[in-house]
């Protein structure tokens, strides 16, 4: 660690993995209900768990994305975070609002728009929380080294903040609602979040691989003009069904198909970087969840998005398992994966020791990746099966639901073997540390 106020990104660090467990504690509640339906049905019924479940997904990865930024934007920058102490002010804010937003949900205190449940209360703290973030980031940034990482990353992170703001917009008109309502949950995740991944993975690539800063640069910002060229207009794969006009078929099935290539791009940008580099990092479970990073979006956000974003085939497929299979496997090999390639990169410099429980966080990794492998099958069976049968024969929902238990109890083993490791993961970078200190920790960072 160069910084002493790159201390901060260990608490968010931190934070982030707590609500990663509740994430993964409803998401296991929730596969449960899939199964045993009067589970917990009056106590916390299946709409309270599963939003649970997602708010707490999202949260947990933009705290993850502060964390990112507060231990790069320093050594990109070759300056300290501007205010050591409003980072601090940030994060406990964002964390009571978090946990507030959770103890709402279970006493039924909500609104009701999908994935913008938090009361107007929340919200608002949201967007002092983004205030305190920027401006902290910014003047970091302003104030020191200029570089391509940065630059993309406080574009995406500004972009994250700009686009909260439709979160406040309801219109009345359910079709008009919902063309604003994805210009949230869209651009974000096919968006301005993926020039954030980008940033991120640049960062570990040069601090990895010691190919020179140049050459990542131009790949980076390769993959940042196809991801806005390809994700603000394939939008519109999600306006196919709402009342919008008939060209957005045509938009949304032409640009959204092309939204796979910067996923692409990163697979080939990171084997290429790692086949360029100049030396074998001691982290080496890092460098596996980064790459892993790209392969998991690639497969995830890429072809399984392919898979029923033509309109034609959107039709039928539209809201089915094959949907569920989607979100799951993009957002874990995309997001989860990347913030989970940063903090276990970080954590040997914040706790200043080497690279440690290597084996262990390795075995997370691929146990983690499996299980998620493993669901993401059986909700793209259970979602073709569901297609023929509700869709295609006519069969009642209920009736195809019955049909489906085979796979939802598949679904709900591999949540299980989820759980054991993330609980591998948190302990081999929170855990006792069996190997000895070094003497100093400039033998883990890479020079430039």
């Amino acid at each position: 660690m160069k910084y002493a106020s790159q201390k901060v990104a260990y608490w968010y660090f931190t934070c982030a993995m707590l609500l990663f467990v509740v994430q993964i504690f409803a998401g296991g509640l929730a596969g449960t209900v899939y199964v045993l339906p009067n589970v917990l049905a009056d106590l916390l019924p299946f709409n309270i768990i599963r939003m649970i479940h997602t708010n707490a997904l999202i949260v947990w990865l933009l705290m993850g994305f502060f964390g990112c930024a507060y231990y790069l934007v320093p050594e990109e920058a070759e300056r300290d975070i501007e205010s050591p102490l409003l980072a601090y002010v940030q994060l406990g804010l964002l964390m009571f609002g978090a946990l507030a937003a959770v103890g709402g949900y279970t006493l039924r205190v909500h609104e009701g728009r999908e994935f913008l449940e938090q009361p107007l209360w929340i919200k608002v703290a949201i967007v002092v929380v983004a205030l305190i973030f920027l401006y902290n980031v910014s003047m970091t940034v302003l104030k020191g080294r200029k570089t391509a990482v940065t630059s993309v990353l406080l574009l995406g992170l500004w972009g994250i903040a700009l686009f909260w703001l439709f979160a406040f917009y309801e219109p009345h008109n359910i079709a008009v609602d919902k063309l604003y309502w994805w210009y949230i949950v869209h651009l974000w995740v096919e968006g301005v979040w993926e020039l954030v991944m980008a940033s991120v993975l640049a960062f570990l690539m040069i601090k990895m691989t010691g190919v020179d800063r140049e050459v990542i640069e131009k790949w980076l910002y390769s993959i940042v003009g196809l991801a806005l060229f390809s994700g603000l207009l394939g939008t519109g794969h999600h306006y196919y069904w709402i009342g919008a006009p008939g060209y957005w078929q045509w938009v949304g099935s032409i640009f959204s198909s092309l939204e796979i290539a910067p996923f692409f791009a990163m697979v080939i940008f990171a084997f290429a970087m790692v086949w360029k580099g100049r030396r074998d990092h001691p982290n080496r479970a890092a460098m596996l969840w980064s790459i892993g990073c790209t392969i998991g979006a690639f497969f995830g956000a890429g072809i399984w998005g392919f898979l029923h974003t033509l309109s034609s085939v959107n039709y039928y497929s539209h809201g089915t398992q094959l949907t569920a299979a989607h979100g799951h496997l993009a957002f874990f090999g995309a997001y989860v994966m990347l913030n989970l390639a940063l903090i276990t990169y970080a954590m040997p410099y914040l706790r200043g020791r080497a690279p440690y429980n290597q084996a262990l966080n390795i075995a997370s990794f691929w146990l983690m990746t499996s299980a998620m492998t493993i669901m993401t099958f059986a909700l793209t069976f259970a979602g073709v099966v569901q297609i023929q049968l509700q869709r295609v024969m006519g069969q009642s929902y209920m009736e195809v639901q019955d049909q489906l238990a085979l796979f939802y109890w598949i679904r709900l083993g591999s949540g299980v073997l989820v759980a054991i490791s993330v609980v591998m993961f948190l302990w081999s970078v929170f855990g006792p540390v069996r190997e000895p200190k070094p003497a100093t920790t400039s033998a883990l960072q890479p020079a430039e």
